[in-house]
């Protein structure tokens, strides 16, 4: 069975089942009918989260020496209007306007087209598993229609390809094009849809009792880390490059929620902003990650039509500049290390370069790691190079310099066009406009000076916009020269590398890549976390409810919780075979049974999840090797060819 064929066989609607029944997550506000992208986590999934969480802080935050940061969810009008989230943070979506449906164009498109696609390969005889039936199908059902068993041309199936290849490419006119091109409608009615257009994800709300103050429930949590620059700076004893991290909750108003906890409008972020000197995106750590195998999905393979996938080592695709610098390509290598030690699968994780139309125009590079499952390839990481796009406009909207200062070990003489003002006459000539014409000269790059000057030379006068509004500003007012200045000091605002985490969707795919059943038993499924964040790791199992055993078991209970490993007793009237089973669909990594022996001589038997193989130790050689073993300073084989293997009756049921 190939890798992605796993999410073709997995049962969804049994694993779903499972995540109800031992209370890993459900919909919030259920008893009242609940919203459709809400979820409340149960003790399990709050466990994994942020046993996640505490992976990730340990991963990046202790090891890359971050400055960890906490800033407000409410977000004023004004900082969301600056950084381009109000007019430019927003999905295409199209309406049915016979019957009010919503559809997210692009999802709409590739859902569509790839059900042709399917019906296709069955017309031509290939076999398809039968898709699960889970709760979320049910509800789409009038969203996607059952597939036809229709044979495309050729050309066709090669075009629906290439669409689907570039889906994250087309912008709102031409997802319109395509829906007119290929007959795209609703898929249930046939009904014909609205062309494209935008709707903005944020929360609004009013901040204070006057409802003067217009702001969002943040969309994501980097704009306070912007904005609280010049501090961090400082508390960082002025040096670049360094780095701030958050972990928090940011919010977005999704058209059409679906796939469980993949597309919600609550959801945990972790983000990293490492600030860089614009000259010199290197990292100083490279060395260590540069032989990173990485399968990587770049952006002319995309446009090529293909999703072929090109595995090569990070230094190599920095090297051939198909990452943009060594900062960007130590961050996608660190990222791929941090999801293999939480769990993943990583023949089931790929990194896709962002295509013109998806990446920020002010971006430099930026690649998605990308983590396949039943519901395909979903976006879970970005790593984006953001140049100093944030700092500039936050730095340019308060008049406030967000920039890094280093003195010069030698002086450098800088040529550079200079506007000065004649203050005499300027002032009576403009009167209450005079600052503001004067600050938009002043605010002209050198090229625009430069500019300025040639048709000031050559007019005897220049144009000034101020809001909109057209001022004339004669030769008498201002010159515009080129002067030699000595700089002392370089100034410069840093370039910022941003990896950013979305912690549910990393959560729901670490679930189901963990999720597996028995082959003696399917109805025994089996969640192998590993044991750094798995949600209990250690359950202890009394032979029996006799009263002989609480005393040892409250001993053991105590150590383990003195040595930091959660655990759990369950001395219930169930055998053996089936408390371990219910612990097993928990994830809980180790069981620790309390028999009649541990009471002569202190000795209990440890069991490992996934192998059912024990061993038998005294209570404080068990503790001990929990330890080495949760930390990962040991493996289970290991401990098998120390202690040897402990035969004990086969479990039941």
């Amino acid at each position: 069975m190939s890798d992605l064929t796993k999410s073709e066989t997995f049962d969804r609607a049994q694993f779903e089942e499972l995540m109800k029944k031992r209370f890993f997550f459900a919909p919030s506000f259920q008893i009242y009918g609940g919203i459709s992208g809400l979820f409340d986590y149960g003790p399990p999934g709050s466990a994994l989260q942020t046993n996640i969480v505490e992976l990730w802080r340990r991963h990046f935050v202790i090891e890359e020496s971050m400055l960890e940061v906490d800033c407000s969810m409410l977000t004023p009008h004004e900082v969301l209007k600056t950084s381009g989230h109000v007019d430019k943070f927003a999905d295409w979506m199209c309406k049915d306007p016979a019957t009010g449906e919503i559809f997210r164009a692009d999802h709409l498109v590739e859902e569509v087209l790839e059900s042709r696609l399917k019906g296709d390969k069955e017309a031509r005889g290939q076999k398809l598993e039968a898709a699960p039936e889970s709760d979320d199908k049910k509800k789409r059902k009038k969203k996607v229609k059952e597939i036809k068993v229709t044979r495309l041309d050729d050309e066709v199936v090669k075009e629906y390809e290439t669409i689907l290849a570039q889906i994250d490419n087309y912008d709102g006119a031409q997802l319109g094009d395509l829906m007119v091109k290929h007959n795209i409608r609703n898929p249930v009615t046939g009904g014909e849809l609205e062309s494209p257009r935008q709707f903005n994800l944020m929360f609004e709300t009013q901040i204070g009792p006057s409802g003067g103050l217009k702001g969002y429930l943040r969309p994501e949590t980097a704009q306070g880390q912007f904005l609280n620059f010049n501090r961090l700076l400082e508390f960082n004893n002025n040096k670049v490059p360094f780095a701030s991290a958050m972990v928090g909750k940011a919010f977005r108003n999704e058209i059409s929620p679906r796939s469980g906890l993949l597309r919600v409008r609550e959801f945990l972020m972790a983000e990293i902003e490492h600030f860089v000197d614009p000259l010199d995106k290197s990292h100083y750590r490279f060395d260590e990650v540069k032989d990173t195998a990485l399968r990587l999905l770049p952006r002319d393979v995309q446009l090529s039509g293909s999703t072929k996938l090109v595995e090569m080592k990070i230094g190599d695709a920095v090297e051939k500049g198909i990452v943009d610098n060594t900062t960007l390509g130590y961050f996608m290598a660190r990222i791929y290390e941090f999801l293999k030690k939480i769990g993943i699968d990583m023949n089931r994780v790929r990194f896709r370069q962002h295509m013109s139309n998806e990446m920020a125009h002010y971006a430099c590079d930026c690649w998605d790691a990308e983590i396949h499952c039943s519901y395909g390839w979903i976006e879970c990481v970005g790593c984006a190079d953001r140049s100093a796009y944030d700092l500039s406009v936050h730095s340019a909207a308060t008049k406030t310099p967000l920039i890094v200062q280093e003195k010069l070990a030698e002086p450098i003489v800088v040529d550079e066009f200079v506007v000065e003002v004649n203050k005499k006459k300027f002032g009576p000539k403009f009167k209450r406009d005079a600052k503001a014409v004067e600050e938009a000269m002043l605010a002209w790059t050198q090229a625009e000076r430069q500019a300025k000057a040639e048709e000031l030379a050559s007019t005897g006068k220049i144009p000034v916009s101020v809001n909109g509004v057209n001022f004339v500003v004669e030769s008498e007012l201002v010159t515009i020269e080129k002067q030699k200045r000595t700089e002392h000091i370089r100034s410069y605002i840093p370039n910022v590398i941003e990896p950013s985490f979305g912690l549910g969707r990393i959560l729901y795919v670490l679930m189901e890549h963990s999720y597996w059943t028995r082959p003696e038993d399917v109805n025994r499924g089996v969640l192998s976390f590993p044991p750094a964040v798995a949600p209990i790791k250690a359950l202890i199992v009394p032979l029996s409810k006799n009263a002989e055993f609480d005393p040892l078991v409250r001993q053991l209970s105590a150590k383990l919780r003195r040595n930091g490993i959660s655990n759990k007793v369950d001395d219930s009237n169930a055998n053996i075979g089936r408390r371990y089973a219910r612990n097993d669909e928990l994830g809980t990594p180790f069981g620790i049974t309390v028999d009649f022996d541990s009471l002569k001589d202190n000795t209990v038997t440890l069991r490992e999840r996934d192998s059912t193989k024990q061993i038998r130790g005294t209570d404080d050689e068990i503790v001990a090797t929990l330890v080495q073993l949760i930390a990962g300073h040991t493996t289970w084989s290991e401990v098998l060819d120390k202690f040897g293997e402990f035969t004990t009756v086969q479990e039941g049921n």
